[in-house]
């Protein structure tokens, strides 16, 4: 392949059946993902997984700390820190408790995902090594769904701090797809005496890599990504540190971007508004059948 474009088998045939009305979307669930940063002297670099390759969706593709939301995320007792809710639903396009389940979402992925914890005893403070026993065995709850993250915030006596991400982008699954999320993508630093550890069970591997590096393996073809990981990296690299890249996030446009299939002269055109690069073009039934020589006498 020219590039490292995540594209499945199956995606083809789901666009013809979409197009030709036997396809129903399903609703796309919220979910949030965390872009983690950390200076060195060559520059910010980001905190990336692989998924495993047995995984159902993106299996063997690299991603960001992130996940669905938990129908608990939105719980009223979430001591808060940071803008208020009303400015991130603003921010986000949505109310105020649906703004609160996708920060805290994204915060409790990046928890449960790589074991760092943007949360602090007070407004202006943010815990350190959370690498014990004790921690794992909540990061352990949470993951199984044993612990609401509003418990864990309650009974550690926490504060999350919102003001340590920056809300990057926003994307919706294709609705052609079977599993579909719409996700809002946040920047963040790594906070000071926090480091990550691969502590996802989806994942077989976490890098710190420089997001130059990263794109140019994609580019390569031999790192594998879906579309709104790529353009993530592109993105990032004109910052020159994780201060100056949340420092720009505010001013980002949140527009949802969501793949459009059309036809256009035999074939789909599968396309992302505003990411020209990840264009596809699949036959239509007809012309792949020609094409095979299944549609001659």
């Amino acid at each position: 392949m020219a590039n490292g474009q995540w594209y499945p088998p199956e995606w083809p045939d789901r666009i013809r059946a979409l197009a030709d009305g036997a396809l129903t979307p399903v609703a796309p669930k919220r979910a949030a993902t965390v872009l983690l940063l950390k200076d060195t002297e060559a520059g910010p670099v980001i905190h990336m997984l692989r998924r495993r390759a047995s995984m159902a969706f993106a299996g063997g593709a690299y991603a960001y700390p992130g996940g669905g939301v938990d129908p608990r995320d939105d719980d009223t007792r979430i001591r808060w820190a940071g803008p208020t809710r009303a400015w991130w639903a603003k921010r986000l396009g949505v109310d105020e408790a649906g703004a609160q389940a996708v920060v805290c979402a994204a915060v409790r992925e990046t928890y449960e995902e790589a074991g760092v914890l943007l949360a602090g005893p007070g407004p202006d403070t943010v815990v350190g090594d959370t690498t014990g026993a004790d921690w794992e065995a909540d990061r352990a709850a949470l993951v199984a769904r044993e612990l609401s993250f509003a418990e864990f915030l309650h009974r550690r006596g926490l504060v999350l701090r919102s003001d340590l991400l920056g809300a990057w982008a926003r994307w919706i699954t294709p609705e052609f797809e079977a599993r579909r999320y719409d996700t809002w993508f946040f920047v963040a630093a790594l906070p000071e005496g926090q480091r990550t550890r691969n502590a996802s069970t989806e994942a077989d591997r976490t890098v710190w890599t420089r997001p130059a590096e990263a794109a140019a393996g994609y580019d390569r073809g031999e790192l594998l990504m879906m579309p709104p990981t790529i353009a993530a990296l592109r993105e990032l690299l004109p910052y020159g540190t994780a201060a100056e890249a949340l420092a720009a996030a505010n001013a980002r446009d949140l527009t949802p971007v969501q793949a459009t299939a059309r036809l256009v002269d035999g074939e789909i055109v599968l396309s992302w508004p505003g990411h020209e690069e990840f264009t596809k073009h699949v036959p239509t039934a007809a012309k792949a059948a020609d094409a095979t020589g299944g549609g001659r006498a």
